[in-house]
């Protein structure tokens, strides 16, 4: 299979793959306002995006994570994002040179926050699912399911590799990351911030998506180059 030699490339799925501002934004407003919230300006929503929605919606709602209310909201944005996602999400602007790059070396998975009955339609719709030996995510049942957990599902489907890095741009990318001590690398095109990503502990922060391939090179070396190194130290 190829790039198996050479270890595993996970991807968090918005902000990172897809700019799903838009939507995600827009829906969340839907939500609130259906439940007789006030609609908040779409930029303070951006930082919602990534983490579970339940926790959004327990705080832009005051109301527990877990209460009807939450339920509620989380139901009547699912109802709308499920088409809208499919027409307000656009593909992050040369990405697809870089999967198809990166491909060729490393497996490649995502492992989102967004349930895996959304994510799933959406890679295949914007023409991304071809570059992924596994998609993980969330159950539509399951309600803030933590990223460390994701990332346990990916790696499971990849069959446990022994090197493989995660790209985000959350901290909770990083974190998830570290719970299962592997590196990570944190985008600047998505949401947080660099100082969010620097902060919560990222080996590598890279701008733009051309530069992905020399980053996950370095964090998880080269097969050839490892063999070449220890025949040298042998000789």
């Amino acid at each position: 299979m190829p790039g198996s030699d050479h270890g595993s490339v996970l991807f968090d799925l918005d902000g990172v793959l897809v700019d799903s501002r838009t939507a995600i934004t827009g829906c969340i407003n839907h939500a609130l306002v259906e439940h007789e919230f006030s609609a908040r300006p779409a930029e303070d929503l951006h930082r919602f995006i990534g983490p579970s929605l339940a926790d959004a919606f327990a705080e832009l709602t005051e109301h527990p994570s877990k209460s009807a209310v939450v339920a509620s909201c989380l139901d009547s944005y699912r109802a709308r994002y499920v088409e809208a996602s499919l027409r307000e999400t656009i593909v992050t602007p040369s990405i697809e040179i870089a999967l198809n790059a990166l491909a060729q070396r490393y497996r490649l998975a995502v492992a989102t926050s967004k349930p895996l009955a959304f994510a799933a339609p959406l890679l295949s719709a914007l023409g991304l699912q071809p570059f992924f030996t596994a998609v993980a995510g969330p159950d539509l049942s399951v309600q803030g399911e933590s990223k460390a957990s994701t990332i346990a599902a990916a790696l499971k489907m990849l069959g446990h590799p022994k090197r493989a890095v995660m790209v985000g741009d959350r901290s909770h990318d990083i974190a998830g990351a570290q719970s299962h001590s592997l590196p990570s690398i944190g985008v600047t095109w998505g949401i947080g911030s660099i100082k969010e990503l620097r902060d919560a502990g990222a080996e590598s922060i890279v701008e733009v998506p051309a530069e992905l391939a020399g980053s996950v090179k370095q964090l998880l070396g080269d097969a050839s180059d490892r063999a070449a190194g220890a025949a040298s130290q042998t000789n």
